[in-house]
């Protein structure tokens, strides 16, 4: 028909379906309606191979984009945050998770308001088919699809003791937080408090550590997981997560320490709190590698002739060191 009234669900935009969606009396007739509400910029859809996953964030594509002549990579803004406390919890690592888990990063948040997240960040959400849910939950999901850097926040009142990454014993369960209960095995890391296990590591939280309206103090987990574990994991248990396509495709190791930071700038502005000094469990991998590389078998092997000076400044836009030897 020529006219309808639509709630909010009815056109994709948020779970409210209380009453029909009211419109300024200023609202041109005729407009585009995606357009009138800031929802008019293009969706790009892109399908990657599993050996990209460093453009399964905004900012990777937008690195492979400059590396190919399309516009100019903008930095985001790392801002080391110095905490003001002592966390109250701090992150533990068993000895047999040392290659399930091999280094994962922290901290402890007090006094935060975990309530809807600003609109800027709701509509971002939204705009990629994601549900907006509170501040906290948006913001880790917005990290994920932004940077590639999977986060998860835990209320940290719900949590008895330390965090520990370890790997599951015989008969462990788990709530997850898409409301299914899953049977742990031995092979699986997971986050365990004193009391019971609190997350299945990589791949999804918990129920019973989730963050809700109520919360007021935050455990942040910033890790890293073995991308086989992950997939092994997630197969058996028939979970498939945002957490574990990129897990399981392998995130950026530098991203353990950079994630923190900028996890902590958008709680603060969002939830406001203050944070505490940073936890640590592990060690950060060692990913350095010096490869020999000849710019003449590009043509041998991609079949496209590209200038030295070319290769170089690709090489130098994707973040490479480029050393010229004889």
């Amino acid at each position: 028909s020529n006219g309808m009234l639509c709630s909010m669900r009815e056109m994709g935009m948020g779970e409210d379906h209380s009453g029909i969606i009211d419109l300024a009396a200023d609202a041109p007739v005729g407009a585009s309606f995606a357009d009138y509400m800031g929802f008019g910029d293009p969706v790009l859809e892109i399908k990657l191979t599993p050996d990209r996953a460093d453009c399964l964030g905004v900012h990777g594509v937008a690195r492979d984009l400059a590396a190919a002549g399309l516009g100019k990579l903008k930095p985001f803004a790392v801002d080391r945050i110095e905490g003001n406390f002592a966390p109250p919890l701090q992150w533990q690592r068993s000895d047999d998770a040392a290659i399930a888990c091999p280094y994962v990063v922290g901290r402890y948040f007090r006094n935060v308001k975990n309530g809807p997240s600003p609109k800027w960040l709701q509509d971002r959400l939204t705009a990629i088919g994601l549900r907006p849910i509170s501040a906290l939950v948006d913001i880790t999901n917005f990290v994920t699809f932004d940077l590639g850097r999977p986060l998860h926040v835990f209320d940290a009142d719900k949590v008895k003791g330390n965090p520990t990454m370890r790997m599951a014993r015989t008969g462990e369960k788990v709530l997850a937080l898409d409301g299914f209960e899953y049977e742990l095995e031995p092979g699986m890391v997971v986050i365990a408090d004193d009391t019971q296990v609190e997350a299945i590591g990589g791949i999804m939280g918990g129920e019973l550590s989730g963050v809700s309206a109520e919360t007021k103090n935050v455990f942040l987990e910033v890790a890293l997981f073995d991308a086989v574990t992950t997939a092994r994991t997630g197969r058996k248990l028939g979970i498939n997560s945002d957490a574990r396509y990129r897990f399981e495709r392998g995130v950026d190791p530098e991203s353990a320490e950079w994630g923190v930071d900028i996890a902590t700038r958008l709680i603060l502005d969002l939830c406001g709190g203050e944070a505490s000094h940073i936890t640590r469990a592990g060690k950060m991998p060692d990913w350095h590698r010096k490869l020999s590389y000849r710019p003449e078998r590009s043509m041998g092997l991609g079949g496209v002739e590209v200038a030295t000076d070319r290769q170089r400044e690709i090489l130098s836009v994707l973040g490479f060191g480029v050393e010229e030897k004889d």
